[in-house]
């Protein structure tokens, strides 16, 4: 290839003129956050990254990067064989690293080489990772929160859901960190995000919400599973406009059901999540409970969880949080079923 200048870089601003965004860091780097949108077409691969890092430190820039070099090439040379042979030449992507530099780099000037108008992205993921950082603290106050409340079994997410269907802004959080919001809350065969990746997809959530129209959002405690909500986005939510959803408890027990199937499903799984709560409420009670899994027992356990250990929680913690809940529009719903949230949902929505 003939000589060619330096790559050119664009800055953030940018990304939407692109048709494809190219993540050429190593998988691992990949996996714990990315812009959202973006393909991994690593450069060098995690063991070879390490191979490489090493060399530098341990015998010398030079000899790292000829073998860097080496690997390097070989891998751009596949990610064209197998994920660019087929783009037109009018095909735009847009490059990055972790820094801007020569792993994106090099990828960038091979792709402008053959015709494409490749770019790489100003300062890579690093400047990307500041700019979620910093948007995370301006974008929540410029928006208007409605939150759900009300204790568990009150078909909240579902609710979220339903508004989403009628067309109002959702702020899913506990969809965001796949987690349901308990002890027994981890979404089934999924694992949570990192906190990283969490943030980045609340980031991109934030971005593309309507300033003049409501976020209706569910309250949460500031922790959902392992990850935490950031600051000022939570401080925004518990200054929200306050729904207060009440159900009768023959209700929210048919709704629990519904949504634990896959516990139900799992009794040992079950009974290894029940075993979480020993410190709260000690063995002979949590022992009741798991004994109640063995037996299939499962409206008198949801019916005992609901009544000593969810709805004390709720009253200790969850009534205190959220500022303006004295204040609450009350939404009394006889049924939680789909046809009864699609149409309190409907109401809502209409309602802003």
């Amino acid at each position: 290839m003939s000589a060619h200048p330096a790559p050119f870089s664009v800055g953030f601003d940018r990304l939407d003129e692109f048709d494809t965004i190219i993540d050429v860091r190593s998988p691992a780097e990949f996996a714990e956050d990315h812009i959202p949108g973006a393909i991994n077409c690593p450069v060098l691969d995690d063991e070879e990254r390490i191979r490489v890092g090493t060399l530098y430190k341990q015998v010398s820039p030079f000899e790292a990067k000829k073998v860097g070099a080496a690997l390097v090439s070989r891998n751009i040379a596949r990610h064209i064989e197998t994920h660019f042979l087929s783009k037109p030449r009018g095909w735009k992507p847009l490059i990055y690293c972790w820094r801007g530099g020569q792993r994106s780099g090099a990828m960038t000037v091979v792709l402008g080489q053959i015709g494409w108008p490749a770019r790489r992205l100003d300062g890579g993921y690093k400047a990307f990772r500041q700019r979620v950082l910093e948007e995370l603290d301006t974008l929540p106050p410029a928006l208007r929160f409605n939150i759900l409340c009300g204790p568990t079994g009150s078909a909240k997410t579902a609710l979220l859901d339903a508004l989403a269907a009628a067309g109002a802004q959702v702020l899913d959080l506990e969809g965001l960190a796949c987690h349901r919001g308990s002890v027994l809350g981890g979404a089934p065969n999924t694992s949570q995000p990192g906190q990283k990746a969490f943030e980045t997809q609340l980031w991109s959530a934030l971005r593309g919400f309507d300033p003049a129209r409501p976020v209706w959002a569910e309250s949460e405690s500031r922790r959902v599973g392992r990850l935490h909500v950031p600051g000022v986005l939570f401080e925004c939510l518990r200054d929200g406009e306050c729904t207060l959803v009440q159900a009768p408890l023959e209700a929210r027990v048919d709704h629990l059901l519904e949504r634990y199937a896959d516990l139900i499903a799992d009794p040992a799984a079950f009974n290894e999540k029940l075993a979480r709560l020993v410190p709260q409420h000690g063995h002979e009670r949590v022992g009741g409970w798991q004994a109640l899994v063995e037996a299939g027992t499962w409206r008198q356990l949801a019916e005992e969880l609901v009544s000593m250990h969810y709805d004390p929680a709720y009253k200790r913690g969850g009534e205190g949080l959220y500022r303006r809940l004295e204040a609450a529009h009350l939404l009394p719903l006889a049924s939680l079923d789909a046809p009864a949230l699609a149409a309190a949902a409907q109401g809502l929505a209409a309602a802003g």
